[in-house]
């Protein structure tokens, strides 16, 4: 109920007729202020007009007075600024924390807003919205994608930024440690992001133009030279073909040296995978990327179009697993490159976050126009969440697109926020036919 009269409160859905809080005086809602989504008074800078006089302040709102009380406000300095209180029921006079009594109005949810909201909430099929999705005009679908798309780019950046700071504030690490986290491709992303932090980077560094011992540190520190990760009908022959002892040895001796400790093998993943998404493969890709030099942060932020950054990512496994997709086991030969679409998905879940957040961390809009830019240039990803609002009736004309809808799904659907999204709100406000 309280959700529902914060959404009548923002959108000024407010009885018909004269507003009067319960002293009598006239009220006039000038401006409901600004919606505050954490700690604090529930609006902040609402403009409104109390007998006359204009109040500049904050505004709470609970389904009952007495909630003030049970939420704590009258011992909160933080509410002492609040020059409205609007309730569902006014069961009680609130205090602020100074001695003031602020005054209160009493509103109702329109009866029309509470049966849609609850259709909303009860509806089996998904998305519920589903409905009014055809009937929405070029211009309400636009705007609210646009807005999606950057909300989706503000999330990782925060993410990114988080990273960096793992990583000492080094870019350059925080762009890998992105990059590997996205080599897993959803199903071992948790595992190849703590195992892109186990690696030292400065120690790796004196390492990256010989491609056998970069190869042995990543395959290490993934925990995956350890006799006991080697599934055990392939673990005999793996330890006696010689490219798993070298690579072992090799480990052993750069993880004394440099201090290592690997990550636990049992957290990658394997079951009801593609070999060629094995974490071997995907590892070796890596490990032959990393020397490359062809990914860093520097030569990624100097790509300008989608051909460039699908040549930049470009890679492939050393010759050992050209011909093995686990330890021990032979498989016929082939190249395993990436292919075009994990090359699609490495840009729109790495680069194209990473070139904005490094964008607004250096105060570069160029570098965020261009992030803009290239989802714009790209294939919309094809996942069940883009063909579920495909069938409802929105089209996906690009990756900005697609994105854009992967968070409306699990950014407000999946959390039933109906009230926060922009169609959510046409459909609350449709008058049925």
């Amino acid at each position: 109920m309280e959700a529902l009269l914060h959404y009548c409160w923002k959108h000024k859905l407010l009885p018909l007729g004269c507003l009067e809080t319960t002293e009598g005086q006239k009220v006039e809602v000038i401006d409901p202020g600004l919606h505050n989504m954490h700690a604090g008074p529930d609006f902040f800078n609402a403009k409104v007009k109390i007998d006359g006089t204009l109040w500049v302040g904050n505004v709470e709102i609970h389904e009952h007075a007495s909630d003030w009380y049970v939420h704590g406000h009258d011992h909160d300095a933080a509410y002492d600024n609040v020059v409205l209180h609007v309730c569902g029921d006014i069961d009680t006079v609130v205090k602020t924390h100074n001695g003031n009594t602020p005054p209160q109005l009493r509103i109702t949810v329109p009866q029309y807003v509470s049966d849609q909201y609850q259709e909303l909430l009860n509806t089996d099929r998904y998305p519920p919205c589903y409905k009014i999705i055809p009937r929405l005009s070029r211009l309400t679908v636009h705007s609210w994608m646009s807005a999606l798309q950057t909300e989706r780019l503000e999330q990782k950046t925060r993410a990114i930024a988080h990273r960096v700071r793992l990583c000492d504030g080094s870019w350059e690490t925080g762009c890998f440690v992105t990059l590997a986290r996205n080599y897993g491709f959803g199903v071992n992303g948790e595992a190849f992001e703590l195992w892109a932090q186990s690696l030292p980077p400065h120690a790796m560094d004196h390492h990256r133009d010989d491609s056998f011992q970069v190869e042995a540190v990543f395959m290490g520190q993934a925990g995956l030279l350890e006799p006991e990760s080697i599934p055990e009908r392939y673990r005999e022959a793996a330890l006696t073909e010689g490219y798993f002892t070298r690579l072992r040895n090799e480990y052993l001796y750069l993880r004394h040296k440099f201090g290592m400790k690997p990550i636990d093998h049992t957290l990658w993943k394997f079951l009801r995978m593609r070999p060629q998404n094995f974490p071997y493969i995907r590892i070796s890709q890596l490990a032959n990327l990393y020397c490359s030099r062809r990914a860093t942060l520097s030569e990624l932020v100097e790509c300008t179009t989608v051909k460039e950054l699908n040549k930049a990512l470009s890679t492939n496994v050393s010759p050992y697993w050209e011909t093995h997709y686990v330890f021990g086991s032979v498989s016929d030969h082939r190249e395993k490159r990436l292919s075009p679409t994990s090359k699609r998905l490495l840009i729109i879940n790495t680069v194209i976050p990473v070139l904005f957040a490094y964008g607004r961390h250096k105060g570069d809009e160029r570098l965020c126009d261009r992030a803009f830019d290239l989802l714009e240039q790209l294939q919309a990803e094809d996942n069940n969440i883009v063909r579920m609002w495909n069938e409802c009736g929105l089209d996906v004309a690009n990756a900005g697109d697609s994105q854009a809808l992967i968070q409306l799904k699990k950014e407000y659907c999946d959390r039933r926020d109906c009230l926060r999204c922009r169609i959510g709100y046409e459909y609350l406000k449709k008058v049925d036919e």
